[in-house]
């Protein structure tokens, strides 16, 4: 897997002071993309522990409130296989720190058929606390919506949901 960008301190991508990493690689395509260079599977630098290490550094202070995973894409099956060691790892050591993932697919699809077909996504699934899901439609951007680009894009409690095998809203988000 490689990674666009890795930001230390992020305030837009989630609750709270936030480490966030721009994953590389997106078959979705979407018109307006706000990072369009990400979806090439090969910008960027490749993944490896050292990375996580630095990730687990900079999530290391009281002020950071999680991790936030975004791109490209970070549900792609290369994508998820280079973030589940992290994500292990920041439960691990933060367990009171959540994990957002922001994502072109829908939660239905993601549950319906990705984790199905794949123990990977299954196991992801399990980390991840917030969900931001859909597509990006420029004809639905909305500069007002906190947390995200489109009217049609939700943000859903990934664990709620499973719970309820539905999507469930993350409601401490206005």
């Amino acid at each position: 897997m490689n990674y666009a960008d890795i930001k230390r301190v992020d305030v837009a991508n989630g609750e709270g002071v936030r480490v966030s990493i721009f994953v590389s690689g997106c078959n979705h395509h979407c018109k307006g993309c706000f990072n369009e260079c990400a979806w090439d599977f090969n910008y960027g630098n490749q993944f490896t522990e050292k990375q996580i290490d630095e990730i687990i550094n900079y999530m290391d202070h009281d002020y950071i409130a999680g991790l936030t995973l975004l791109g490209g894409e970070p549900l792609e099956k290369v994508n998820q296989e280079g973030l589940l060691p992290l994500v292990k790892k920041v439960k691990e050591k933060f367990p009171n720190k959540n994990i957002w993932c922001y994502t072109g697919f829908n939660f239905e699809n993601v549950v319906g058929n990705m984790a199905q077909e794949n123990q990977t996504t299954q196991e992801l699934l399990k980390y991840i606390d917030v969900m931001v899901d859909g597509k990006f439609e420029e004809d639905k951007k909305d500069l007002k919506l906190r947390f995200r680009g489109s009217s049609n894009q939700r943000i859903l409690d990934v664990q709620e949901s499973l719970k309820e095998h539905r999507p469930v809203k993350y409601f401490k988000i206005d």
